[in-house]
Order: structure tokens, then sequence, then C-alpha cells
């Protein structure tokens, strides 16, 4: 049970109002942000229409600043958008839910030059914006505003969608657009194009750029570029709203369908639509050979296709052919689970030796750690030790944290090539990683039995104090 000192509302309510009033007028001095949330509570309580006048206020005032957030003052800046955020959905949306819209939508016309203005890099200004978005929804379905005024206001705020704060909102507008607003929209978006023809006529054009041929690329034709991606990507969103498959394969042109994302695309819509043989076209008109940087959504949905025309033996193949380019592990389990009983055994071992001996030692030891076959990946590490590239420190350094246990030899082996990387290649950043790891290193020598070809701990140390005896910044943080 928790005691008369624990903060919740129980222990607080005790206090009495008289008392809590004077502890919040000294908890918010010189504190903006809790004044503010404190008059917005006023207002509320005295008059909800007051609510929104305050918030309005507010969002004109965030609007019009032009200070620079940095990372120290963007939580208070947060803390701040999401009080403006709470007021209109608690508070103003409940007694007049056409106020909450026109509030929410100036909340959400804010996001570009907050953004602009700010340190994003945690994304939390931006994750306040996406939470307002799925709130745009709900309050203009409580508003009941026609579908055909909502398309309007989706039309304008796509076209403002700088930093990506509207990507997701025909997706999230859809249910409340329905059949009518959706159609409405994209006749707007289809008419856009000619209603905002850059009419540069005889001004002075500015150059921003040079083309693969020389010529130069003004301004206005980069802006009518982003413009023109703006319309399809949200045409496409519409297309895929109302369930219109041909609608969305006509958006692609007929360039982009062999590239394997777009066909993988075509043929995902194709296969939900029931359209298996069109999808098994769309999926193949990539050129047969794989390259290398085929996605794996493309694999993935290829293996649909085949499984949804029955051809199940060739999408075995596939899958099989599939882990052997990338070593995915994913694709060995779907194969190995397919298998008849104690088939499957047999074909994990040929996998593994498979990837054993694949040409890269890196992708070969993140799938055996991965998987797990940590003697595997031992006995790899070992026989194949003189390909290992420090560099790769993503794969090596959790490879060597699984090894440790039962393999100390085969961590030391992955942890002394980081440590040999960074050194010769004076990474001064990675020095602590690689001290680090000539502590661990240190400390695994008791395990190892037998050091075989490889010299001893002691013998290695020795070794970088004669090499690299002189990089003071790197020994000093061994001590």
């Amino acid at each position: 049970m928790p005691g008369k000192t624990t903060l919740n509302a129980t222990n607080l309510k005790a206090l009495g109002a008289e008392r809590l009033a004077a502890l919040l007028i000294e908890i918010s001095e010189g504190n903006a942000t809790a004044k503010r949330r404190l008059r917005l509570e006023l207002a509320g309580a005295g008059n909800p229409a007051a609510v929104g006048r305050e918030v309005r206020k507010r969002l004109t005032a965030i609007g019009r600043s032009q200070s620079y957030v940095d990372w120290q003052k963007r939580k208070t800046l947060v803390t701040d958008l999401k009080a403006q955020r709470g007021a209109i959905v608690d508070q103003v949306a409940k007694t007049d839910a056409i106020d909450a819209l026109d509030l929410m939508r100036r909340f959400m016309a804010l996001a570009g030059s907050i953004l602009e203005r700010c340190d994003d890099s945690s994304g939390t200004v931006m994750a306040v914006f996406e939470v307002a978005l799925a709130d745009l929804r709900v309050i203009a379905g409580l508003a009941k505003t026609s579908p055909e005024e909502l398309a309007g206001q989706v039309c304008r705020a796509i076209q403002e969608n700088d930093y990506g704060q509207y990507d997701e909102l025909i997706p999230t507008m859809a249910p409340a657009l329905g059949p009518l607003g959706l159609a409405h929209l994209r006749q707007l978006l289809v008419d856009l194009p000619r209603s905002t023809r850059s009419a540069a006529g005889d001004r002075e054009r500015r150059v921003i750029g040079w083309g693969s041929s020389n010529g130069p690329i003004y301004a206005d034709e980069n802006e009518a570029w982003l413009h023109k991606s703006t319309v399809r990507l949200a045409l496409t969103q519409i297309a895929d709203a109302q369930s219109d498959v041909d609608a969305f394969i006509a958006l692609q042109g007929e360039g982009s369908r062999t590239v394997p994302a777009v066909a993988a695309g075509i043929a995902l819509r194709l296969l939900a639509a029931g359209r298996t043989e069109e999808a098994w076209q769309a999926i193949n008109a990539i050129e047969e050979r794989r390259p290398d940087w085929i996605p794996r959504e493309w694999e993935e949905v290829k293996l649909d296709v085949l499984e949804a025309l029955g051809r199940k033996q060739e999408a075995q193949t596939f899958r099989w052919s599939c882990f052997e380019q990338s070593l995915d592990d994913q694709h060995l389990r779907d194969y190995l689970k397919r298998l008849p009983d104690f088939e499957d055994f047999e074909a994990e071992r040929r996998a593994l030796s498979f990837a054993v001996a694949h040409p890269s030692v890196h992708h070969a030891l993140a799938f055996l750690v991965n998987w797990p076959a940590l003697d595997r990946a031992a006995h790899m590490v070992l026989s194949r030790a003189s390909e290992l590239d420090g560099d790769h420190y993503e794969v090596l350094t959790p490879a060597a944290d699984a090894l440790e246990p039962d393999h100390p030899l085969a961590a030391s082996i992955l942890r002394r090539a980081m440590i040999d990387f960074a050194l010769e290649n004076q990474r001064t950043k990675r020095y602590p990683h690689a001290a680090t790891h000539l502590m661990q290193c240190g400390q695994l020598a008791k395990s190892v039995g037998e050091f075989g070809s490889f010299v001893t701990h002691d013998a290695y140390h020795a070794r970088l104090k004669a090499n690299h005896g002189r990089k003071s910044s790197f020994w000093s943080l061994t001590r």
C-alpha cells in the first residue's frame, strides 16, 4: 500500500484546496508553460468557449515565434504543444467540435514553421503532430464536416507537407472523407496542376542547379517537380483508400513498373484483389536475373503469389535461393517448416554448412549467431580469422558477447580484430571501446585453455605496446 508521502491523487487531495492552490502558484512561478496550463484550466472551468480563445491566442504566438529551439529548449516546447493539443481534444471538442476542428487544423499548420526552427533529432516534436493527425480524423467526424469541404481542407494541407507531417493525412482521413470526399479530393488534385501552373512569364528566373545535360534547373521547375511528386503520392493513397488497383497501377508509369519495389507494390494489390495471374505478371516485370539489390519485400510478395497459385514446390525452391543469396534466417525458417518430418534436420545442416562457407565472413557470422549456431560460429571465427574486418563492429560486438560464455577464444579474436582496426587506423573515437575490448580479452584469457595458433593475451598485449605504444590517448584508458 502506498505511503502517505507517495505522489498520487488521493494523497494530494488530502492537502485541501487552499493548500494545493498555494502550491500551484509557487510551483508555476517562473514556469511559463505551467502558468499557461493553469490559465487553460481556469478558462475551461469558467467558460468552455474561453478555452478555444486561449488556445487560439497561444497557437498564434507560437506561429509568430522565430527563435531557434535547441535540444535544451525542446522539452519545454513539446510540453507546451501537448498542452494545446490536449485542450483542443479534451475540452474544446466536447463542447464545440467545429471550433475544435479549426483549432486542430491551425495546430497542424504550425508543424512546418516549428520543425524549420527546431532541433528534432529525437523525433519528439514530430511525434506530437503524429498524434494530432489522428485526433484530426476523430474531430472531423464529430464536426460532421461535409465530405467536399473536408476534401478541400485536406487538399490545401498536403501542399504544405514540407517536413512529412502530412504523409499519412489521406490514409488517416479516408474514413471521415468517405467515398464522396475521396472522389472530390481526387478531382481537386487532378485539377491542381492547371490551377497552380507557374506564372514565371518574362520575369527573371533563379537558377538553382544544373542538369545532366548541363542545362540550368530553374527554381520554378524544381517546385513544379516537387508539386507533381506530392500530387502523385496523394493520388496513390486515394487509389489505395478506394481499393482501386487499376488507378494505382496507372499512377506508377510504364517505366517504373520494372523497379522491384514498385512491381511488388502492384503485385501485392492485385493479389489482394484476387487477380492472381496478373499479380504473377507484375511481380516478374523485372529482369529474370536477380540483382544483388533486390528488396526483401519483392521476394516476400513473389512467394505469396506462388503460394496463391498453388506452386508450392516452386515457392520452396525460391525460398532456398533467397536464403543462399542473402543468408536471411527468416527465409530459411519458412523453408524448413514446410518440409516433411525428419527432412528439416538434414536441410538445416546443409544450410549451416552453406553459411560457414559463405564468401562474406561477416554475413555468415551474423547469421550463425542469430540462428543460433554458436559452435559453428566459433569454429568459423577461428578458421577464418584473417578475413575479419574490425570496422564491422555492428556484427563483431554482439557476436563476441554471444560467444563469450562457451567460446572465449573466438570472442577474444573478434575483439582483437576491433582493437587492431581502431589503433591501426587511428580511430580515436573508438579508443574507449577498444580499451574495453582489451580489458575483456584479459579477463577471458583465464578461461582459454589453449590459444592454438593464436598468440596468448600477454603476447598480444606486448605486441600492441610495441606497435602502438605512443598512442597515449588509448593507453590512458586502459589503466
